[in-house]
């Protein structure tokens, strides 16, 4: 058989499972950014409020972004789990942080308003840069 396809069959397992193991992360990643934020941004976005969908799309691709480089750097699953986690609670953490700092982001998000909402977006990407980073090494 090929190098190739021998490399194939047995690397593909190992890649599904990583690749699994990073989406189910980033779906808890991404319930627990719904159950820490004050407002129900899912809500708010099947009506239509752009400020709520730029700052779901920013919690999206911040917790994504280190979670790519955790699955990236990692020596195995193992190291996977619990470096993604790690980047998913860092992400909650500078969120409750921006929040208690922009105190009224509640009422301007609901407002549909897209200044703070955009604030909130770049936020969560520096936080998910830097956090992919260093977990990259």
């Amino acid at each position: 058989m090929e190098p190739v396809l021998l490399s194939l069959w047995s690397g593909l397992p190992v890649l599904l499972l990583h690749v699994i193991t990073t989406l189910l992360l980033l779906g808890i990643g991404v319930w627990l950014y719904e159950k820490v934020t004050p407002y129900k941004e899912l809500e708010l976005i099947r009506a239509g409020n752009l400020a709520a969908s730029i700052t779901f799309a920013g919690a999206i691709l911040g917790i994504a972004i280190p979670l790519a480089f955790a699955m990236s750097a990692s020596l195995g699953l193992l190291d996977l789990l619990v470096w993604g986690t790690v980047t998913v609670v860092l992400q909650a953490i500078a969120y409750l942080v921006t929040d208690f700092v922009m105190k009224d982001i509640r009422t301007r998000i609901e407002a549909n308003e897209v200044a703070p909402a955009i604030v909130m977006m770049a936020v969560k990407l520096a936080v998910g840069a830097v956090v992919a980073a260093a977990v990259a090494g």
